[in-house]
């Protein structure tokens, strides 16, 4: 009987600390939807790739020291960098000679290209203070496809990076099939890991019918339209010769405006070869030229390091006070169901 009143105590407890805390967040989300519009955009994130890539590097050379290996390497390390630190202020500032630099862009895509916003936000970043002349950006992308129009708008934000006249060299260490070998084609250069998917230029519809169930059921579906290819196929009606054949013709148009584009951006490519809806291998894809070079992104960017200034560019979504509240509450929530899974359990081994 105490456990139960135990309990029924701390239910309440409970119960009002998540009222009370639904009450808040509620207050905060009204209040937050008149601040500006600006925060919607996210918090722009730059980081340097060879900072990083260094720091790994002396970590592990730390690990292997011995403790006075350690302290004369250490020390040495601190000379060097006061001696970099006094040359670059004897310098003027017109002498100081700007390192070329390479913008690093994340693409991670779903069948509804989600990502695009983001790629477009960092690729106005970048395209702000890039210089054709030296610089070059490298999309780490990964995608099997999905919309077509969603993947059309996605490359078509490549090609500003390109119309820009920067080199652009699109990574592939997993997938970049269909739309998202759409997007890599824009690229001057293509790596892709040793069996990373590309390829899969084709184009692909399908839809499920229920017409026979629904007039078993004497169920009737109606489609009204005002102009002849309105609604070709549909789910629920009984689809025509003619306008299942429309629906093909519309999905060879697609595949052709698919195989020109790849054809422009990678004329050297056999484009009646590949674009057959297969796809291939790394390996496989550099034989037939679907792509240009077998390595993976980090190799890629581990060598860049040495000629060039390496830095990651993207946008990351500012989470609103209600937001955080929100979290905050759920966590705290999850952890008194376990308070209470726990007492219960162990009244019952008692």
């Amino acid at each position: 009987m105490e456990f139960i009143s135990d309990y029924g105590l701390f239910l309440a407890k409970v119960a009002t600390f998540v009222v009370a805390a639904i009450i808040l967040a509620a207050i905060i989300l009204s209040a937050s939807k008149h601040s500006d519009s600006d925060d919607d955009e996210g918090e722009l994130k730059v980081r340097k790739l060879n900072d990083k890539y260094r720091h790994l590097k002396e970590s592990i050379q730390a690990k292997l020291m011995s403790d006075d290996e350690y302290k004369a390497w250490n020390k040495q390390k601190k000379k060097e960098a006061k001696g970099k630190k006094k040359a670059a202020k004897t310098k003027s500032e017109g002498d100081v000679e700007t390192k070329s630099r390479i913008y690093v862009i994340d693409f991670d895509g779903d069948i509804k290209a989600s990502d695009t916003d983001t790629l477009r936000r960092s690729v106005t970043a970048v395209l702000s203070v890039a210089d054709p002349d030296k610089d070059e950006v490298v999309v780490r992308l990964e995608s099997g496809g999905g919309l077509v129009h969603a993947y059309g708008l996605a490359s078509a934000q490549l090609d500003r990076i390109r119309n820009k006249g920067l080199s652009l060299t699109a990574c592939v260490d997993k997938v970049a099939a269909s739309g998202g070998y759409m997007m890599a084609c824009v690229a001057d250069k293509i790596i892709a890991s040793p069996f990373a998917v590309v390829g899969s230029i084709g184009v692909v519809a399908q839809l499920p019918n229920f017409h026979r169930l629904l007039q078993k059921n004497n169920v009737d579906f109606e489609v009204l339209t005002a102009g002849e290819h309105k609604r070709t196929l549909t789910m629920f009606g009984e689809n025509t010769v003619k306008g299942r054949q429309k629906f093909l013709d519309d999905l060879e148009d697609t595949h052709g405006l698919f195989k020109e584009y790849v054809s422009e951006r990678r004329p050297a490519l056999d484009i009646h070869t590949v674009a057959n809806g297969d796809i291939w291998f790394g390996k496989r894809a550099l034989e037939v030229n679907l792509i240009d070079e077998i390595k993976t992104s980090d190799e890629y960017l581990i060598e860049a390091c040495d000629r060039a200034e390496v830095v990651s560019v993207s946008f990351q979504h500012k989470r609103t006070l209600a937001e955080k509240v929100g979290i905050a509450t759920s966590t705290a929530l999850e952890g008194s169901v376990w308070k209470v899974l726990s007492a219960f359990r162990n009244q019952k081994i008692q």
